[in-house]
């Protein structure tokens, strides 16, 4: 069996939110989509997440949540990524840390689709190995299905790509969030993993990668601090659908989508 599945990138503040409010529904109709993940780090004022956002996110039609290096901005968090197996942060924070870095969810039919999270090292906080992490999981994911989607959350394209590679044949996609700018390098790799560097931003695009380029610009040409608020223009959805087949857990297919939300009128 094909399943359409749409990872939507980084969510930023509300003008992503209401885009995935107005926009979502009609796109999972005309995609003919089975499930959708999203990104939801930076919903709540741009970074963090609440559980109120999170409750509003399954009811437009999101099935499942991951986060990032911004995870703890909102501490309320906590009690339900330790409780919820339908957000997860990234796994190879300190094994410590509240929640999980991956889950297991049941789909139709009974299908059983995995998601992971990784977090890169280079230019973020140090943490543990994300390629040894990830082998560690997957031994454990294997168990139960083939049919495995990994957000690569991080800054460098490097680690990304490399990401991709080591885990080409043992997951059905390694899709690239965190940077806010969507990549045009979506492919199919040579064992069957769909990649594409970063899925881009779900949120306004008229700053710079979601926040208010008047403050940013003043904050790069004088060095004094300033405080970056959302911006609220140009919102768009970003991601990628992934067509995977649910027996072999490879993937057949990834496309790219930039869905505009039309400006409200005054």
């Amino acid at each position: 069996m094909l399943l359409k599945i749409l990872f939507m990138g980084d969510i930023v503040g509300k003008p992503g939110r209401l885009a995935i409010h107005d926009l979502l529904p009609d796109l999972i109709e005309r995609e003919s989509l089975d499930y959708v993940i999203a990104n939801a780090e930076n919903i709540a004022g741009g970074s963090g997440i609440t559980v109120n956002l999170f409750k509003k996110l399954l009811s437009y039609g999101v099935n499942f949540v991951t986060t990032g290096d911004h995870v703890w901005r909102r501490q309320e968090i906590i009690p339900l990524l330790n409780e919820n197996q339908r957000i997860i942060r990234p796994a190879n924070f300190p094994v410590q840390s509240a929640g999980n870095g991956y889950s297991i969810v049941e789909m139709r039919d009974g299908i059983k689709i995995a998601v992971m999270q990784l977090i890169g090292r280079i230019f973020m906080p140090a943490v543990r190995c994300p390629f040894l992490v990830a082998d560690e999981i997957l031994e454990k994911i294997h168990r139960e299905t083939n049919c495995i989607i990994v957000d690569m959350h991080a800054e460098a394209t490097s680690e990304k790509i490399a990401m991709g590679w080591y885990l080409d044949g043992r997951v059905s996609a390694v899709l690239g969030s965190h940077t806010h700018v969507q990549t045009s390098d979506e492919r199919i790799l040579p064992k069957g993993a769909a990649y594409i560097t970063d899925v881009g931003m779900t949120g306004p695009h008229d700053g710079v990668i979601g926040r208010n380029k008047e403050a940013v610009l003043y904050k790069f040409t004088t060095h004094m601090p300033m405080q970056f608020t959302v911006a609220t223009g140009d919102v768009q959805i970003c991601g990628v659908v992934v067509t995977i087949d649910s027996d072999t857990g490879h993937a057949e297919a990834i496309k790219r989508i930039r869905v505009p939300r039309p400006q409200p009128s005054d």
